[in-house]
């Protein structure tokens, strides 16, 4: 979980939120776009460093059977 993903998510809301107080529909959709874009890429990472953990676990399991 990056700050970077979630001050664009906090972004996006913002941005959603002004759409909506000023009736602008572009701007409120851009704002809830930006704001699943966001949370995707921190779903993603998260998953990243989920597998990696892994797979460096199993490395490391191989590597003990090893000795």
């Amino acid at each position: 979980m990056s700050l970077e993903e979630k001050l664009e998510q906090v972004k996006g809301s913002v941005k959603e939120g002004l759409g909506k107080l000023t009736g602008d529909e572009k701007t409120e959709k851009e704002g809830a776009a930006e704001k699943v874009v966001s949370k995707v890429k921190e779903v993603a990472k998260d998953a990243k460093d989920a597998v990696e953990g892994a797979v460096d676990g199993v490395k490391k399991a191989i590597k003990k059977d090893e000795e």
